[in-house]
């Protein structure tokens, strides 16, 4: 309704916008951004993930991308009206590109663009059979022999991979590589994922058993199916695993388990892979065109190399191979580390009835869960924001729309409530000895996992084993050596150790490509994760989006899939348009392709 308004003004500027980008007026274009604004492209205009910052910036992009992308119809979405508040205009928009149909959010300050975030939606053409456009699965009619899906499924399932060859080999068969298998499964190209473990879930159910999820539910679908209503809060392990194989099943995804990827060479030539992978006894090559590693952004453990490991005659292992603390009752444990896997590690060896030692070598961040639910989550994924009309689709928007350059100016108050609400426990904390931090800027949990993906724990009962000596604690020391029986500090203490888990991180996800392909390659991608925000363990310059995740990569046919239940799902739309575009042939003129600052 466009005599209300904010509609009126968002469709005034949308009109000169989109009639400038018509014309090929670049200035004219530009003229309807602020000078302090952000242009965050999912794929449309540049075929990369890639935020423009500042005039020139957009300027820059046009010029390379206008004339190949031919955008139109640039219109309020329908059935959505903006809004206007405290001098801020926000709307949901809609528009096309030559090859695409795009949505996104817009954010006007002064009748012009402060924020624009578009996004691909699908590609002409190959829309995915959804809605009127779903499969009829009967066959309806007569024949002779006719096969029944279950032979057809078993037939495809039986050639792709020997007979013909996948399109897309994805590499990790955990959530990341699932939810993309999916969303290829319904553009229609051939994907085998692969996965080492014996069933779809185990990289869950094999962790330790105490293990849950700590994002809530709102926040952790997986695409196109979402959890039941009833689904609980935070997801136990085993639940989480049974789901993701109950996933694969019901999405027909040929994923190929007990399978492990030996090697891997790119021939320039051809444009193909060569992929060595074992299944069943026997090495079986694959020729995919693209190869993603979806081994998780979390999967490269971080084993310290301390003085003297070789020699300790306990348990040790890295937190990732944690089997549980049953068998550690009555023993003495050392959890060397002070971020989730280490608070949860120790609370579960505390229930178990083991002596547990935490030793914190550098500042952590500690948010208590219920309050990070509500202030930091809370309007965009909680069931009062269902209530109130959110969609989870919606939420990814909301939440892509803000560049990652000023996302910690919103982060900030929302800690500093955090700081200020759950101020007594603190106190508990720091009398305890515990060190510590709320991020080098104050910004909080979310932009450290952006930025270095470790440093934080969301407290779901550990902290209070510590405040009350439960726990007990080591803070500001380094391991010095690791004797037979004990652990000795930097500070002189020698603890004794039946075990010692070290939950000491985890490495980037390049590691993988080191492994699996070559260093050189893996040193071509550089570092995976991270900003460039020049804070504790993100060097810069600054990037502006996350490094090589889900987009393309200087490896040619290379691509990073990765990320928490979130990152997954959303990203994996995304990811798999860039896919499906190579797989039919479409342009995809890259803009913004990645420069490598660090190795790993």
């Amino acid at each position: 309704m466009l005599e209300k308004a904010p509609n009126k003004k968002l469709a005034d500027l949308l009109g000169t916008f989109g009639s400038a980008l018509a014309a090929g007026d670049i200035d004219k274009a530009v003229a309807c951004f602020q000078d302090d604004c952000y242009w965050r492209d999912l794929v449309t205009f540049t075929w990369n993930i890639k935020t423009m910052e500042g005039r020139d910036q957009v300027r820059d992009m046009l010029v390379s991308q206008l004339a190949k992308t031919k955008p139109s119809n640039w219109a309020i979405a329908e059935g959505e009206d903006a809004t206007e508040s405290d001098g801020l205009l926000e709307g949901w928009i809609s528009f096309e590109t030559e090859v695409a149909r795009g949505f996104g959010h817009i954010r006007l300050k002064d009748g012009k663009i402060w924020t624009l975030l578009t996004t691909m939606v699908e590609l002409k053409g190959y829309e995915e059979p959804a809605g009127f456009a779903r499969p009829m699965g009967a066959k309806h009619g007569h024949g002779k022999n006719r096969p029944t899906w279950k032979e057809e499924r078993e037939r495809e399932a039986a050639e792709l991979g020997f007979k013909t060859q996948p399109h897309t080999l994805i590499i990790g068969g955990g959530q990341g590589g699932i939810a993309l298998g999916a969303r290829l499964r319904q553009l229609g190209v051939p994907t085998i994922i692969v996965e080492k473990n014996e069933r779809a879930g185990d990289s869950w159910r094999k962790r330790y058993k105490s293990l849950c999820l700590h994002d809530p539910v709102w926040y952790d679908h997986l695409p196109y199916i979402d959890f039941p209503r009833n689904w609980p809060v935070f997801s136990p392990k085993d639940k989480i695993g049974d789901w993701l194989e109950m996933y694969t099943k019901v999405m027909e995804l040929n994923y190929w388990s007990s399978t492990e990827a030996r090697s891997a060479i790119y021939d320039d030539k051809k444009k193909e892979w060569t992929v060595v992978v074992r299944r069943d006894g026997k090495d079986i090559t694959l020729k995919p065109k693209q190869l993603v590693l979806a081994t998780g952004q979390s999967g490269k453990a971080n084993m310290p190399n301390f003085k003297g490991m070789d020699s300790f005659k306990g348990d040790q292992h890295h937190s990732s191979k944690h089997p549980g603390p049953d068998v550690y009752a009555g023993k003495k444990a050392v959890v060397i580390g002070s971020n989730n896997s280490a608070h949860d590690i120790a609370a579960a060896l505390w229930e178990a009835g083991a002596d547990v030692t935490m030793v914190q070598r550098s500042t952590t961040h500690i948010s208590r869960s219920d309050t990070l639910m509500e202030i930091g989550l809370g309007s965009l994924y909680s069931e009062k924001a269902v209530q109130g009309g959110m969609t989870t689709a919606k939420a990814d928007l909301i939440f892509a729309s803000l560049p990652y350059k000023i996302l910690h100016e919103f982060q900030i108050p929302a800690y500093a409530e955090m700081k200020k609400r759950d101020a007594d426990f603190y106190k508990g904390l720091e009398k305890a000895g515990f060190m510590l931090d709320w991020g080098d800027d104050e910004s909080g949990l979310f932009m450290k996992y952006l930025r270095r993906g470790s440093g934080y724990y969301i407290d779901v009962g550990a902290s209070d084993l510590i405040i009350d000596g439960s726990i007990k604690l080591k803070s500001g020391v380094e391991v010095k050596e690791i004797r037979e029986h004990s652990v000795l500090l930097s500070d002189g203490p020698e603890l004794p150790a039946d075990l010692i888990v070290y939950a000491t991180g985890y490495g980037s996800m390049n590691g993988w490509a080191a492994d699996l392909i070559s260093r050189e390659v893996a040193d071509k991608v550089g570092k995976c994760w991270g900003l460039g925000s020049s804070t504790t363990k993100d060097p810069g310059p600054w990037e502006g989006e996350l490094r090589n995740m889900w987009k393309p990569t200087q490896q040619e046919a290379l691509w990073f899939h990765g990320g928490n239940l979130h990152q997954s799902r959303h990203y994996s739309q995304f990811l798999s348009l860039q896919l499906k575009a190579r797989h039919e042939g479409i342009p995809t003129p890259v803009y913004g392709l990645q420069q490598v600052h660090h190795k790993g």
